[in-house]
């Protein structure tokens, strides 16, 4: 059984920051990829950004140069550091973990960009 639980989310003013953590647990071996997807109301779930376990990143065009991803291969946890929030950032953001032969999602985590 493979858990993913994910922290940080919250409300923030327009250019604010957040940082959001995944720790992933249970029984598995080698992570093939960790990140973050997010779904605003209305919309389909999107791609944020995904680390592999070369390090390798993977941006949306949308965050590029505001968000940063990074891992720690230790603790099995991935973080996304979330600066100069825009009102348009608004949605719950999901942790993905890929195995060799399975993913996983979390449950979300609300990340509110209002003032």
């Amino acid at each position: 059984q493979v858990q993913l639980v994910e922290s940080g989310g919250g409300l923030v003013q327009p250019g604010g920051s957040l940082r959001l953590s995944c720790a992933a647990s249970g029984s598995f071996f080698s992570i093939q990829t960790m990140g973050w997807y997010r779904q605003a109301p209305g919309k389909q779930r999107e791609l944020v950004a995904t680390i592999d376990s070369s390090g390798g990143t993977n941006y949306a065009d949308s965050v590029k140069g505001r968000f940063a991803i990074a891992g720690d291969n230790a603790q099995n946890t991935v973080y996304l550091q979330m600066n100069s929030l825009r009102p348009e950032d608004t949605a719950i953001y999901y942790c993905y973990l890929r195995l060799r032969v399975t993913s996983y999602w979390g449950r979300g985590t609300q990340v509110t960009v209002s003032s």
